[in-house]
């Protein structure tokens, strides 16, 4: 019988032989995003030190890179790190995740997790973070997510749902700070970014198929389920350019800052 443990860690190795789609079909993160965690830091990320743990193929690193920040990766899965080093050769990227942070102590501005803080374990990975930042320094996650108040959003979860006999959407509803910190240790603050993108329905698919729940099933299963979700998307996007909308999910906590004398 397979345990939730040795799930969760099928569905965290899965992404690196889909490394290239990954890349390819994924949706980014809006400039707003960016802008949140500068005001909720209170500092620019120009010129700052980042730790982008869980990178993969380097979304949200090429982000902060471009925004001015020294950044280095840190990626567990060999797949995704080598699609890294071919999209972002000119930024560092060591093997490695959060649980134990291949870093000196505080040595960093600013630890990121883009999509990546629930392959963690909180009671490793926050002391981890608290270790590895500067005084005063800030520990950023976020997640992409559905809008599932748009009515055909809405409808595509649930038809996941009960295709795959899951509850995709609950991983969604529970991205607050007790649940990402059950230690308790973080003061984190919760922002939500909406943002949208327009894509050819190919892409659309391709990032659906990108997802840890479809790589783990069997090929059949998931090439059934997208061929019927191709049906049903073009009958709300017929011209095959669908507009998909999400909620950037942020929680943020800065540590301590040193006491004055």
């Amino acid at each position: 019988m397979t345990t939730p443990s040795a799930d969760r860690a099928s569905r965290a190795r899965s992404f690196d032989a889909a490394a290239a789609q990954y890349a390819a079909s994924r949706p980014s993160y809006p400039p707003a995003l960016f802008d949140a965690i500068e005001e909720l830091t209170g500092r620019p990320l120009a010129g700052a030190r980042v730790v982008d743990v869980g990178a993969g193929t380097g979304m949200a690193t090429a982000r902060l890179h471009a925004r001015g920040a020294d950044v280095i990766a840190v990626e567990p899965g060999a797949g995704m790190a080598a699609e890294f080093r071919r999209t972002l050769p000119g930024v560092p990227v060591v093997r490695g995740d959060g649980n134990a942070l291949p870093l000196t102590g505080h040595s960093t501005d600013l630890i990121t997790y883009a999509q990546a803080w629930h392959w963690t374990d909180p009671d490793r990975a926050v002391p981890e973070a608290v270790r590895v930042l500067r005084p005063g320094g800030a520990l950023a996650l976020w997640w992409n997510t559905s809008a599932d108040d748009v009515p055909w959003i809405a409808e595509a979860s649930a038809r996941a749902d009960r295709h795959f006999g899951l509850d995709l959407s609950a991983e969604k509803r529970n991205i607050y700070a007790h649940v990402a910190d059950p230690t308790g240790r973080l003061d984190l603050v919760r922002r939500v970014v909406r943002w949208s993108r327009h894509v050819p329905l190919d892409t659309h698919l391709a990032n659906l198929g990108s997802h840890s729940v479809f790589l783990t099933q069997d090929a059949e299963r998931s090439a059934a389920y997208l061929a019927q979700e191709r049906r049903h998307v073009l009958d709300v996007f017929p011209d095959g350019i669908v507009e998909e909308t999400y909620d950037v999910i942020l929680l943020l906590a800065t540590t301590s800052q040193p006491p004055t004398a």
